[in-house]
């Protein structure tokens, strides 16, 4: 599945702790002043298997995905209630021909759902039920409860939830151990630490969103399908671009070591070679998806200001 790339502004040491290690040139010695990271990591797989989507290994994620491609290639409709089973824009394969997974949302259903919320303990009591025996249909939203408890509400976890409460929709989650066994119960964060949280489930009755997933016909063989690939998924066509030498020879450089720094004002070469990759100087952002005509790259840029 063709990854969404995300613009990502750094600053500071949280920058550097997470590019130490990372191999590369630096020019300029001042400390205090901006340094400039080109990451470029070769995608070991051709265009094709790398592009198609395959559901995860658990009941949780991945069992909604396979119903919901089983339903809906190579015709059909698929209908959840609170929650996507596939994320849109994937690519799957069926019968030699190949499919773009899309949704849209379909209304609203008012149904019967679990709603499970946590009170914090002072201490955790004996019977306490350890996060990490508990499988992921009962783990996930005691961790989302958790963080939302600890951040005040005001971390991103509360888009999850229903008020205070999250919703068990996935099928997984309404026939999970939280639901069936761990209401009343405590659950303790870690094994050898005493927060903990009294779980409260009841049912209630909660309007869901509807969304109806379906599947399109991209492409009818697999070499159709990878210019399918290459024109929806590239960045940037190496080929295609005007390098200067100089450009061309970073560019190189920052393939072959994974990583290509400057700090302070960034030289002429390699503001052409980010202008040409499609970065700004001024922003980090990950993500872009370069084509040399034989491999597939994964780039990144990123702003670390120190001053």
């Amino acid at each position: 599945m063709v990854s969404r790339r995300r613009s990502l502004q750094f600053a500071g040491t949280a920058v550097a702790a997470a590019l130490a290690g990372c191999s590369g040139d630096v020019l300029g010695n001042d400390s205090s002043r901006t340094e400039y990271t080109l990451q470029v990591y070769r995608i070991a797989t051709e265009p094709v298997p790398w592009a198609l989507y395959e559901p995860p290994e658990n009941e949780l994620f991945g069992d909604p995905a396979r119903a919901a491609i089983d339903a809906v290639v190579p015709t059909g409709r698929h209908v959840t209630r609170g929650y996507t089973p596939i994320s849109e824009g994937a690519y799957v394969e069926h019968d030699g021909q190949y499919y773009r997974i899309d949704q849209f949302v379909s209304g609203r259903a008012v149904r019967e759902r679990p709603l499970v919320r946590v009170d914090t303990l002072d201490g955790a009591p004996d019977d306490a039920v350890l996060l990490d025996s508990l499988e992921q249909p009962s783990a996930r939203p005691v961790k989302i409860l958790h963080t939302y408890a600890v951040s005040d509400g005001a971390s991103s976890s509360a888009s999850l939830l229903r008020g205070d409460a999250y919703v068990m929709a996935r099928p997984a989650e309404r026939e999970s151990r939280l639901v069936d066994e761990l209401d009343g119960r405590a659950v303790r964060m870690a094994a050898d630490g005493e927060l903990a949280y009294r779980v409260h489930v009841e049912r209630g009755r909660v309007t869901l969103t509807e969304h109806t997933t379906f599947a399109t016909v991209v492409a009818d063989d697999r070499e159709a399908f990878r210019e399918v690939v290459l024109g929806s998924a590239v960045d940037t066509d190496l080929g295609a671009i005007d390098l200067s030498e100089d450009a061309r020879t970073l560019l190189d450089r920052a393939i072959q070591r994974e990583a290509y720094r400057e700090t302070g004002e960034p030289s002429d070469a390699f503001e052409t070679l980010l202008r040409r990759l499609g970065f700004s100087a001024d922003e980090s952002e990950t993500g872009r998806i370069l084509w040399d005509g034989q491999s597939l790259y994964r780039a990144s840029f990123y702003v670390n200001r120190t001053d």
